[in-house]
């Protein structure tokens, strides 16, 4: 059974904030809600975590292109072979925001993703999801719960979400509703920036 619980993200409560990071440090996975759709995440440093999301999506986890979600560009290094300045002005400009940046991936990576030239980074703006990266100091990995075919209600509505996901999930954080636009998907491995999806948000190029 997932636990539920509301967090407001006007104000987002410490104490809640705490209980999220540690089911995510005890192996959890969780539902939470981004600035675009609700999203399931586990900790980066739980590999067992990431089987399970790759499981509840039904893909093989080294092919998943599951998003890194991190508080802010300061530890981008950590993942991502270092970038020029017009890249990281790009990123300045649109984050935090409704965006996915693809950007090629360094040494660091986990090791189920070593394969992996690239990495899609997300910084999100909702002070919820900033929160729980904040505390639990490193990102969270993240792919969103979005029908791809159809818009449907449950998508949005966070009890709806919980009573879906109820036995599949360790928690699903109730943060108001959701949207149903997901994130713009833009590539930055090339010469020139390429949207890959239309999404939410206008990209500042």
């Amino acid at each position: 059974m997932a636990e539920f619980i509301k967090i407001y993200e006007e104000n987002p409560n410490p104490k809640e904030i705490k209980r999220v990071v540690k089911i995510l440090r005890e192996g959890g996975v969780i539902i939470y809600p981004s600035d675009t759709v609700y999203a399931l995440g586990c900790d980066i440093k739980n590999n067992r975590a990431m089987e399970r999301v790759a499981q509840l999506r039904g893909v093989k986890l080294e092919k998943a292109n599951f998003s890194f979600v991190c508080e802010n560009l300061s530890n981008l290094s950590d993942y991502v072979k270092q970038i020029d300045t017009p890249t990281f002005k790009l990123l300045k400009r649109n984050l935090p925001g409704p965006y996915t940046f693809i950007l090629p991936g360094n040494n660091n990576l986990p090791t189920v993703f070593k394969k992996k030239k690239e990495v899609g980074i997300r910084v999100p703006d909702n002070a919820i999801t900033l929160a729980i990266v904040r505390e639990l100091g490193n990102p969270i990995i993240s792919t969103s719960i979005k029908d791809e075919d159809e818009v449907i209600e449950y998508t949005t509505d966070p009890e709806l979400i919980h009573e879906k996901w109820d036995n599949l999930v360790n928690l699903v954080i109730d943060g108001g509703y959701g949207g149903n636009i997901a994130s713009t998907v833009v590539d930055l491995t090339g010469l020139e920036p390429e949207i890959i999806r239309e999404g939410k948000g206008s990209l500042e190029l």
